[in-house]
């Protein structure tokens, strides 16, 4: 059964440690980059100087599940002076729900940081290790741990965005649309704080699974990566597959989105559709496009530094900063 996939608090060390799952290494910046750099030969992986004065807590334990598997973050936070409190950003890595890791994104935690946000990297199951909906629980439980770490990274919890690419831009739209069901709670790692957020930013990733625009779930070569993740495909279980879809969880409780795109039009679909709903219920959204861009273009520049911006721009907006 899916759900029984929940998340167990406890102490790691009355626990032997769970042996690791080995890594699907399918998508990382270096084979993204080489694919990436035949179409566009210009192009550089993004690595700016780390700033000034942004510090850095890296792999702390956000939850323990059972078996002793310990689930990591990282945090990349300004220096704080007295009284004073930041936003934060969960940062939400991609790879197909399947790949990837939450180290893709530390050049941009750390400009986030250095722009006066609480940058958090954090790592969630993949389909190697667990079904839907093990990310969605893992990642909602980050953001409990963040609000219950607030004090010494200096938060503002009323103030928390979620920021994804590609499958993490589903994942970060789905936490962001699932703001209290319970379907996505898990565990009893930091229960007695909330995991909802103000702000959501989806860079590149899909808004629908079974939509006119959606390429997921082609089966014709193999199972696809949203097949591996759902444990079943479209036509077996459409229902999963609806549940995990962002589109179909608006409501006037949905925060402000950023959508962020490539040229690649599959990678957003239903996101039109979505900004209707939006629309209809009052809430702010923002589309930000480069045409000309692949699919992996947060990770590189040219396109990083407007990422960046556009990020900013669009948090300072809906956080009144």
């Amino acid at each position: 059964m899916l759900l029984a996939a929940l998340l167990v608090g406890g102490c790691p060390a009355q626990a032997q440690q769970a042996a690791p799952v080995p890594r699907d290494t399918s998508f990382t910046v270096h084979s993204a980059y080489v694919k990436a750099k035949k179409q566009h030969p210009t192009i550089t992986v993004a690595r700016p100087p780390v700033p000034r004065h942004v510090r850095t807590a890296s792999n702390l334990t956000y939850c323990a599940l059972a078996g002793g598997r310990e689930l990591k973050l990282d945090v990349f936070y300004p220096r704080a002076k007295r009284r004073q409190t930041f936003p934060a950003v969960l940062i939400v890595h991609g790879g197909g729900w399947r790949s990837g890791d939450r180290a893709q994104h530390v050049p941009l935690a750390q400009q986030l940081a250095a722009r006066g946000y609480v940058a958090v990297t954090a790592e969630y199951r993949l389909s190697t290790e667990a079904p839907y909906p093990a990310a969605v629980q893992d990642l909602k439980t980050a953001l409990r741990w963040l609000r219950a770490h607030a004090c010494p990274y200096a938060i503002d919890t009323t103030k928390v965005a979620v920021w994804g690419f590609s499958a993490g831009g589903q994942l970060a739209t789905l936490v962001g649309t699932t703001n209290d069901d319970p379907l996505f709670e898990a565990g009893t790692c930091y229960r007695s704080h909330n995991s909802r957020v103000q702000a959501i930013v989806d860079a590149d990733g899909t808004l629908a699974f079974i939509h006119p625009e959606s390429g997921e779930g082609d089966d014709r070569k193999g199972p696809s990566a949203a097949t591996l993740w759902f444990g079943a495909s479209k036509t077996d279980r459409p229902d999963l597959w609806q549940q995990a879809a962002p589109l179909n969880h608006v409501s006037a409780h949905t925060p402000p989105i950023l959508f962020i795109n490539s040229g690649v039009a599959r990678m957003h679909a239903g996101r039109d559709d979505m900004r209707r709903q939006l629309d209809a219920f009052g809430i702010y959204s923002e589309v930000q496009q480069f045409p000309e861009a692949p699919h992996p273009f947060v990770l590189f520049n040219p396109w990083f530094e407007p990422t960046v911006a556009y990020t900013v721009n669009f948090l300072n907006r809906v956080f009144g900063r």
